[in-house]
This record gives structure tokens, C-alpha cells and sequence, in this order.
């Protein structure tokens, strides 16, 4: 299969599926899907987000060597909004490792206090701080510092709801 031309056909579950069935776990195939995701245009990064993301929650173990490129793509300027939203709403999902934590947090923070963010992208950047924060206590108490900011102004229901379950996530852990 080649993937670049599946997804070339349109977006749909079927094909979704597809490409995730073709993928399994061969990183090679993944590897493809990722490369495609970080280096296209704004159409087939979109095309290839969903079963990027949709394969990375059921695979974590295939995301994890590409989660540096990805990082560094967030900390880039100048990207569509799907780039930033996609990659994080994997990271709200996976687990990653200790030494890239730090980094994703100072992007999450930055998103979250950014009102020019698409609102997806600031509430998935909230989720991914409280995973990162609910860890660490000093990190905790500045994320309610944050949240209990955002709180004072009216926000949007997306928002309102993450930031209710953020601060679930930080006193139950």
C-alpha cells in the first residue's frame, strides 16, 4: 500500500482504517505516516493526522522515537493550527518520557495563556500540562495558579471543561 496515496484519496474512517491496517506494527510503515504528517502540506498533514493519532493511542510503543521531531515541530512558528492541535492531542493521550516533559510543558503553558490559540489546541494543551504536572507538586500548584487566571474571565465550554478536569487530575494524583 502506499500511504501517501491513500490518504492523496480523501479523508474517511475507511480509509483510516486502512492505513492503520496496513501499519500494524511495522515501524517502517509508521514512520512513513509520521513523515508524511511533519513534512506536507496542510492537506495531507490533516489526512495523515487521524490515523497517526488514532495509531499512536493504540500503539504508544510507535510514537514514542518520532515524540522529539514532533516537539520541535510545536516550538515552530509560522505552522497551520492542524499542526500544533494533532500532535498535541496525541501527547494528551500518550505517555511521554521524563526528559522531553519539561519542553512540552513550557509549549503547553505557552498555548494555554496564548488567547490568539485556536481553542483546541489551548484546552488539549491543558490536558497535557496536567498529566505532566499532576507528578510534581511545585509544577501542580503553578498549573492552578494558571488555571485559577483563566478561571476569572469568561472561556469558552471546551475550555471551561478542561480546565474542570485539570484540576480533577492535579488533586487526585
Amino acid at each position: 500500500m502506499d500511504i501517501r496515496a491513500t490518504l492523496q484519496q480523501g479523508q474517511s474512517k475507511s480509509n483510516t482504517l486502512r492505513i492503520m491496517k496496513y501499519i500494524g506494527t511495522d515501524k517502517t510503515r509508521f514512520k512513513t505516516l509520521v513523515d508524511i504528517f511533519l513534512n506536507s502540506d496542510y492537506r495531507m498533514t490533516q489526512r495523515a493526522a487521524w490515523p497517526l493519532g488514532d495509531h499512536s493511542l493504540n500503539h504508544p510503543e510507535l510514537i514514542k522515537p518520532h515524540i522529539p521531531k514532533m516537539i520541535k515541530m510545536l516550538g515552530e512558528k509560522d505552522h497551520h493550527p492542524a499542526i500544533p492541535r494533532n500532535i498535541l492531542r496525541i501527547f494528551q493521550e500518550v505517555d511521554v518520557p521524563e526528559k522531553y516533559r519539561g519542553p512540552l510543558l513550557d509549549m503547553s503553558l505557552k498555548f494555554i495563556m496564548d488567547i490568539s490559540q485556536p481553542l483546541a489546541v489551548r484546552a488539549f494543551s491543558i490536558t497535557v500540562a496536567a498529566r505532566i504536572c499532576s507528578g510534581y507538586e511545585e509544577l501542580k500548584n503553578e498549573l492552578i495558579i494558571i488555571l485559577d487566571e483563566l478561571k476569572k474571565y469568561p472561556q469558552s465550554p471546551a475550555l471551561t471543561v478542561r480546565i474542570r478536569e485539570a484540576y480533577k487530575t492535579l488533586r487526585s494524583r
